[in-house]
């Protein structure tokens, strides 16, 4: 049987359930910070991912004058080693043509009146998880190029024209 002397330092249980529940509050305190800072990554990488769809939509309309602007978001993209053609010009990656990157879903198309040259465009963004990935939406159109925004909602699709576009706030 082993004896303790009272002269031994050690902590007791109070004092372990003390810290332990400080540990604690400082846990509920960094942790929504910590979510608000990804919340803000995520929307910073949809907000640069949609001014990259902008700039080859841009590419693309140089490129196939006769088309215009990229009829959708699959155009601009392609596989890995592909030869561009107007149906999959090979501009934008993979991912990001598929319409899904860091957890928020991504929409291009370009418009003509009457089936003619597309002459304007729409690329837009929305979170996929609302409150998790994202709160706001973002788009950019051709008639000024700059980016928009707009808080978003659970299950609101991204702005699918200019004129949707166009009645976000400048960003």
């Amino acid at each position: 049987m082993l004896r303790v002397s009272k002269d031994e330092w050690g902590f007791s249980l109070i004092e372990l359930l003390i810290v332990v529940a400080v540990i604690l509050v400082l846990a509920v305190i960094a942790i929504p910070n910590l979510l608000r800072a990804k919340i803000a990554a995520t929307e910073a990488s949809a907000v640069q991912t949609v001014r990259q769809i902008a700039t080859a939509e841009l590419s693309y309309s140089g490129t196939y004058p006769a088309v215009g602007y990229a009829p959708d978001l699959a155009s601009l993209g392609g596989p890995a080693g592909c030869l561009p053609a107007t149906t999959h010009a090979c501009i934008l990656d993979d991912v990001v043509s598929s319409g899904y990157k860091s957890g928020f879903q991504f929409f291009a198309a370009g418009f003509g009146l009457g089936g003619t040259i597309n002459t304007t465009f729409v690329a837009s963004s929305t979170p996929q998880k609302f409150n998790t990935t994202g709160v706001r939406m973002f788009c950019i159109a051709t008639d000024d190029g700059s980016v928009r925004v707009k808080p978003g909602s659970p299950g609101t699709p991204p702005a699918s024209d200019v004129p949707t576009c166009i009645a976000y706030p400048l960003m």
